[in-house]
């Protein structure tokens, strides 16, 4: 780990005047930032602490909840209100890491998690688009059994680790974001970007700029996520699936989105349109998981997450539905 400085933030404002100097990184409880600082992936000038922030609350917003981005994973997912009537959300959190890593992880931290790209994660490795631009993509014709199939361009096909934020694209949430230039909010499935030509752009947050709060809003009835891996704990997904449904002879909404195959957090519009407005059986399912993957793009290590997708999609959706025939 390189040397840096280190400044703990009062409010929000010294913490964006803070980090207005070059290299300059947030920190909340660390769990990603530290972890690639030790891999020398990352080299921050400067750490600014945002620990300190009145932003670690969970507050009723309408119908729906208002999450505040220093909210620590264990506490959101053992929050009554997400619990019960967020099901998806908190079954992705404890799918997720470990209880001492989501007893330090944030909301906010957990949303700008990097990618597990084994090519990215080594230093030493000079072909990564993400962590030197314009150096070529090693992992395409490299191993590729973690990486995406969804969403790649030929500059790089890293996936999202992230099981939180397949929960929340497909709630439908909403980021709230404070900068140098004021407040915005931004939906959750426009918040990640797609590599495209430029790789090292995981966000639409611009320089200096806070996640104070992601905003949930009313639930449906049903929802459930699903996570499949090589082990029962602390492993990321190859394929999940978080679902959320209001269904009874008909479906008459219905949110999908897709983990550990999309180089973002990948809600399926797709899908959806073939569910909403057909009878919740199977053979609807095979046919929203269908479509969920038409567009998959895989390399030769990780073609059997087509069929993995599909399969485990039907699966949560089956579930969800409480058992369809």
């Amino acid at each position: 780990m390189e040397p840096f400085s280190w400044i703990k933030a009062t409010d929000e404002a010294h913490a964006m005047s803070a980090s207005a100097a070059t290299g300059s990184q947030y920190i909340a409880g660390g769990t990603n930032l530290v972890d690639y600082m030790r891999l020398a992936v990352m080299r921050p000038a400067q750490v600014v602490d945002i620990s300190a922030l009145p932003l670690a609350a969970i507050e009723a917003s309408g119908q729906g909840l208002m999450i505040g981005a220093l909210v620590r994973n264990s506490d959101l997912a053992y929050h009554p209100e997400v619990a019960q009537k967020y099901a998806v959300l908190a079954e992705a959190i404890l799918a997720g890491a470990s209880p001492q890593i989501r007893n330090l992880a944030t909301t906010g931290g957990n949303m700008l998690q990097r990618t597990r790209c084994p090519y990215f994660r080594d230093s030493s490795e000079p072909a990564c688009n993400k962590r030197k631009p314009g150096s070529g993509c090693a992992a395409i014709g490299g191993f590729t059994r973690s990486h995406a199939i969804l969403g790649t361009s030929q500059h790089c096909i890293a996936s999202n680790p992230s099981d939180m934020n397949v929960a929340m694209a497909a709630l439908d949430a909403t980021v709230h974001i404070t900068g140098p230039k004021g407040k915005r909010s931004v939906p959750f499935v426009d918040f990640h970007t797609l590599p495209g030509d430029h790789p090292e752009r995981e966000s639409v947050l611009e320089p200096g700029e806070l996640i104070t709060h992601v905003q949930l809003p009313a639930p449906l009835p049903r929802s459930h996520y699903l996570k499949v891996r090589d082990r029962a704990s602390f492993a990321f997904a190859l394929a999940s699936a978080a679902v959320a449904l209001d269904a009874g002879k008909t479906i008459t909404a219905a949110r999908v989105a897709l983990g550990g195959v999309g180089t973002k957090p990948w809600r399926s519009k797709e899908a959806e349109s073939v569910l909403v407005g057909a009878p919740p059986t199977l053979e609807t399912f095979r046919k929203a998981a269908e479509a969920a993957l038409a567009g998959a793009q895989p390399q030769p290590g990780n073609q059997f997450k087509v069929e993995l997708a599909k399969r485990t999609l039907v699966r949560a959706l089956a579930e969800t539905a409480g058992g369809a025939k």
